[in-house]
């Protein structure tokens, strides 16, 4: 008699690289190491199941075929949760697959690990500010608005690239930038953008400054190549604790999705209580 726990598994469509046919692949793959759903949740016509849901049906295991977005959405709701949740590649850029597996993780490679029984569980720690709680990172600044250009981007949609891309070189370079003010660290002028991300020590805080024509194009560069984060920036270390300050509401980005808080945000790293299934051990 199998004794495994059932799955369940959450996907959707409107996520970077998912699409009807990645999803009839994904399962045929599941199905095939005996692990077939035993239900799919389509996010967002299907509600994001909670942990008393999941508690409720026996659910042992949470596949998560989604964006980071989304993968941030489903996961805050399950704190304590004692089940395994699985990320994959269902996005435009994956950072929490890429975290928890490698830089060139593959749904393939992913599912093939788990029949190989290769896949550890363990405990990441994560960014909580005023907003809400970040699993990859939190871009915090007028910088931020460079994520409505990934947008575009993914949509295809040539004309809000082009729109975007104007609104986002102009609103790096002249709107109030944000200064960091716990710990004193870096440009007491501030910066478009600083990103906080879990790093190997505490929370590492990178800076990212193009106040000048070559730096913006630089910039610019980048975000084009679809990651800001291999433009031009200062590495200001790694902290527990940062606070944050600018003239304006701070213009954020969690995991991908934009929010605004106030002229003072403080951002602080701390345990994530779920856990993930993870390929490399430097995450255990």
């Amino acid at each position: 008699m199998d004794r495994t726990p059932p799955i369940w598994l959450v996907a959707n469509a409107a996520s970077g690289s998912n699409s009807d046919d990645a999803l009839d692949d994904l399962m045929a793959r599941l199905a095939a190491t005996g692990r077939e759903p035993a239900r799919v949740v389509r996010f967002p016509d299907d509600a994001l199941p909670a942990r008393a849901d999941l508690d409720r049906e026996g659910i042992g295991m949470l596949a998560v075929f989604t964006g980071d977005g989304t993968v941030n959405a489903q996961c805050t709701r399950l704190y304590g949760w004692q089940g395994d949740v699985l990320v994959l590649t269902g996005g435009t850029q994956n950072l929490m697959a890429k975290a928890l597996h490698g830089e060139d993780v593959s749904v393939e490679g992913v599912v093939a690990a788990l029949e190989q029984g290769s896949l550890s569980s363990t405990r990441r720690r994560l960014i909580r500010c005023a907003q809400g709680d970040a699993l990859c990172e939190i871009v915090a600044g007028p910088g931020a608005v460079w994520a409505d250009v990934r947008e575009e981007i993914r949509d295809g949609d040539l004309g809000g690239v082009a729109t975007s891309l104007g609104e986002a070189i102009r609103r790096s370079a002249s709107d109030p930038g944000v200064t960091i003010v716990e710990p004193a660290t870096g440009r007491e002028e501030g910066y478009p953008a600083i990103r906080l991300h879990p790093g190997a020590a505490g929370m590492a805080v990178d800076a990212y400054g193009p106040q000048d024509i070559a730096g913006i194009a630089q910039q610019a560069g980048a975000i084009l190549r679809r990651d800001f984060r291999t433009g031009p920036h200062d590495k200001l270390g790694e902290h527990d604790r940062v606070r944050c300050r600018s003239e304006e509401p701070i213009e954020l980005m969690i995991d991908g999705e934009r929010r605004t808080g106030a002229r003072e945000e403080t951002f602080e790293i701390m345990d994530c209580d779920v856990n993930f299934l993870s390929s490399i051990r430097q995450h255990e």
